[in-house]
C-alpha cells in the first residue's frame, strides 16, 4: 500500500475513484481500452493501415510517443491524423477521475468544473498560440493551416510528454524548442499517462506563491488555499514542495554530472528533461538520438527515466530504512 500511494500521480492520494486498489483498477482498465479501440479507428478511418494504427493508439494513450517508423507521425504526412492524435494526447493527459465522472453519467461540465482541467487547457492553448505566431512571423511553413496544424500538434505532444513528431523543431526558432522542451516540466494532469512534474502540483505552488505575496501584504490575515470549493490541508502543500525539490535535486545532480562526464552543457540540460520527464526528443548532441552519449552518461539518464516515470519518491522510498522496518 505505501509503494502503491507513493506511485500515484499526483499530490491528492485521497481522491480515489474507487475505495478498493482493485476496483480502480477495473475502472482504469476499462477507460483506457475504450480510448485505445477508439484511437485505432479513428487512425484506420483517416487512412493508417490496421497495424500502424492500433500500434500508434497505444503509443498515444500511453502517452509513450513510440512510432512503427524512423520518422515518427511526420512519416504519414497527413494534417488529419496528426489532430487526432493530438485529441487523443489532449484526452490522455487529463485526470482520468474525470473521464470516470462522464461514464458514471454525468455531464461534460465536469471537465470544465475542475481547476486543473482549466490550467491544462490554458496551458496548452497558450502554447499554441506562441507557436502559431512564431512560426507565422519566421514564415516556417508555406500556409497559415499548415503552421497552424504543426504548432498544435508539436505543442500537445511535447507538453504531455509524448514525443510524437512531425517535423524536426530544431529547424524552428530556438525559442520554440526550449519553450516546448520547458514545457514538459509541466507535463500532464494527475491521474492521467503523462509525465512531468504534473499540472497539479505547478498550480498548487502557484497559489501558494500567490499567498506568500497576500502575506507580505497583510501578514496578520490568514489565508486558505482552496482548489475548486475545497480548502486543501497544509500537509498536501508541504507534499508538493517535497516532491518538487526531490524532482529539482535529482534534476541538477544528473545534470551535473553529465556535463562531468564530457557532454556539453546544453545537450546535458536537454537530455535531462527528455529523460526525467518522459518526452524522449531533446536538442543538441541528442535531438536526433541519444546514441552519441557516452555509456556513463546513458546510465545516468536511464536512472532519469526510472524516477520520472515513478514520480521519484516510490524510488527514494525504497533506501529509506524506515521503510522497511514497517
Amino acid at each position: 500500500m505505501q509503494l502503491y500511494r507513493a506511485e500515484m500521480p499526483g499530490p491528492l492520494k485521497d481522491n480515489k475513484m474507487r475505495p478498493r486498489i482493485a476496483e480502480t483498477a477495473k475502472t482504469l482498465w476499462l477507460i483506457y481500452v475504450l480510448l485505445t479501440v477508439a484511437c485505432a479507428l479513428a487512425l484506420w478511418f483517416a487512412g493508417m493501415d490496421a497495424f500502424d494504427a492500433i500500434g500508434h493508439s497505444f503509443a498515444t494513450i500511453a502517452i509513450g510517443g513510440f512510432s512503427t517508423h524512423d520518422a515518427s507521425i511526420g512519416y504519414f504526412d497527413s494534417p488529419t491524423i496528426n489532430t487526432i492524435i493530438a485529441i487523443f494526447l489532449l484526452i490522455s493527459g487529463c485526470n482520468y477521475g474525470l473521464h470516470f465522472s462522464l461514464l458514471s453519467g454525468r455531464s461534460l461540465k465536469v471537465y470544465w468544473r475542475d481547476p486543473e482541467f482549466r490550467m491544462f487547457i490554458g496551458v496548452q492553448f497558450t502554447l499554441v498560440v506562441i507557436c502559431t505566431l512564431v512560426l507565422w512571423f519566421h514564415n516556417v511553413y508555406s500556409s497559415a493551416l499548415m503552421t497552424i496544424n504543426q504548432a498544435f500538434f508539436q505543442v500537445v505532444s511535447m507538453a504531455t510528454t509524448a514525443g510524437f513528431t512531425t517535423d524536426s523543431i530544431a529547424r524552428w526558432p530556438l525559442f520554440l524548442p526550449v519553450l516546448l522542451l520547458c514545457s514538459a516540466f509541466i507535463g500532464g494532469c494527475a491521474g492521467s499517462t503523462g509525465g512531468g512534474l504534473k499540472v497539479i502540483r505547478i498550480l498548487l505552488l502557484f497559489k501558494q506563491g500567490n499567498r506568500e505575496l497576500k502575506r507580505l501584504v497583510h501578514p496578520n490575515a490568514v489565508y486558505s488555499i482552496k482548489l475548486g470549493n475545497r480548502a486543501l490541508p497544509e500537509r498536501i502543500l508541504e507534499a508538493v514542495w517535497g516532491f518538487f525539490s526531490a524532482y529539482a535535486l535529482v534534476f541538477i545532480v544528473s545534470m551535473l554530472a553529465i556535463i562531468a562526464t564530457g557532454v556539453d552543457d546544453f545537450s546535458a540540460f536537454a537530455s535531462v528533461v527528455a529523460t526525467l520527464n518522459n518526452l524522449g526528443p531533446g536538442l543538441g548532441v541528442v535531438a536526433d538520438n541519444f546514441t552519441s552519449m557516452n555509456p556513463v552518461a546513458k546510465w545516468i539518464l536511464i536512472a532519469n527515466m526510472l524516477f520520472g516515470r515513478l514520480e521519484v519518491f516510490t524510488l527514494l522510498v525504497l533506501f529509506t530504512p524506515t521503510f522497511w522496518r514497517e
